[in-house]
């Protein structure tokens, strides 16, 4: 008997810091409920970022070689038994986290708290999930999401960071008429933007140390007005720091003419002295949502908070979302949202793309907000 040939594919596959590989691999059919998809296009993020540089992400360290990307969109190649909402040919969009459905956070539809929750290019769990940078992948058929029929590859991989941000403004009760304050406007802010604008935000700002980004940001209509902070030195005390973020963003909100402040602002940073500044930058009874992922220990000034009632919530990934960031993406709504995706590289560039990526400018000096790596050529 002549054995059964194994079919192979490739994946761009993390071994440590800098050490990517393009490797074949075999890939089987999918199991029970489970779907098969040819990767179309993948957004890299912060995320794939920190584990390409450092091998760790935060807390969560490489332990065995893992295939990064989990924004990302394809095309049904095979269906596994039990699956009934999936057909060969059709678009979708891969939602990478795969809940339990069990605990007490699934039940209650808030499953992005759930312990249980395994992540497709994350290292939390082990054995680690891979992630999309890869020909095909098997994947749960109740986290593939149909897209419409005007939703392009590369919008539906926006789909991941925009969750992002629909979660954090559906915990902040987003509403038309409020005003909203952007701190940071890399790809995760710009889409903050979009959506406040979307939601019928009576006005959009921005702030960042980056220039280039704000023109961007302000260009392209996803702000209406940006102030970039002054590069200075670091601040030598706890005290001094607290002090010029006040400062800071009191010079800012008088150039909004806001002096009073904003009322949802979206901190996107996730470096201390902008958390800091965030809290003064809200109005009286305003809300301040912390999505940038930064440092690690903020110190706040709580009372400044506490005796506006400033509400400081946390955000983390997203739940129920997909669905409506699909629908969004190919309404046309999201002006000029295509633009954010700056660079297309296919899969055996992708440590080419991760070196763009940490320089934040191309060979000819063009700036990198959003890299999509799409199929092997």
């Amino acid at each position: 008997m002549s054995p059964v040939a194994v079919q192979l594919q490739r994946a761009a596959v993390l071994h440590g810091p800098k050490d990517l590989r393009l490797e074949e691999r075999p890939f089987w059919p999918p199991q029970y409920n489970h779907a098969q998809v040819a990767v179309q296009s993948t957004g890299l993020c912060g995320s794939d970022l920190h584990y390409y540089l450092e091998g760790r992400n935060g807390d969560f360290a490489l332990q065995a070689p893992l295939v990064l990307g989990h924004e990302s969109a394809g095309v049904i190649t095979a269906v596994g038994q039990g699956v009934k909402n999936l057909a060969l040919g059709q678009r979708v969009a891969i939602e990478a986290g795969i809940m339990c459905k069990e605990c007490n956070y699934c039940q209650a539809g808030r499953y992005n708290l759930c312990k249980g929750m395994r992540f497709a290019s994350s290292a939390k769990t082990f054995p680690h999930l891979d992630g999309t940078l890869q020909d095909r992948m098997n994947h749960p058929a109740h986290v593939i999401h149909p897209l419409p029929d005007n939703c392009s590859f590369e919008q539906a991989a926006l789909a991941e960071p925009l969750s992002v941000l629909i979660h954090a403004a559906r915990r902040a009760n987003l509403a038309s008429g409020q005003r909203v304050l952007v701190f940071g406007v890399g790809a995760i802010g710009i889409l903050a933007c979009a959506l406040a604008n979307v939601y019928g935000a009576s006005r959009v700002v921005a702030i960042d140390i980056n220039r280039a980004r704000l023109d961007f940001a302000k260009s392209h209509g996803f702000a209406s007005q940006t102030y970039c902070l002054p590069m200075v030195e670091k601040a030598k005390t706890t005290e001094e720091q607290l002090r010029r973020a006040k400062d800071n963003v009191s010079t800012a909100l008088s150039k909004f003419n806001e002096p009073e402040g904003f009322d949802v602002v979206f901190e996107c940073t996730g470096a201390e002295p902008c958390i800091q500044m965030s809290i003064h930058a809200a109005v009286t009874g305003g809300k301040v949502m912390l999505v940038g992922m930064g440092s690690r220990n903020v110190m706040l000034p709580l009372s400044a908070a506490a005796l506006r009632e400033v509400d400081i919530q946390g955000t983390f990934r997203y739940a129920n979302t997909y669905p409506e960031a699909l629908k969004l993406l190919g309404s046309g709504k999201l002006r000029n949202i295509e633009k954010l995706i700056t660079h297309r590289v296919p899969l055996e560039d992708t440590a080419r793309a991760f070196e763009l990526l940490a320089r934040g400018k191309d060979e000819n000096g063009n700036m990198v907000i959003k890299i999509v790596i799409g199929p092997s050529s």
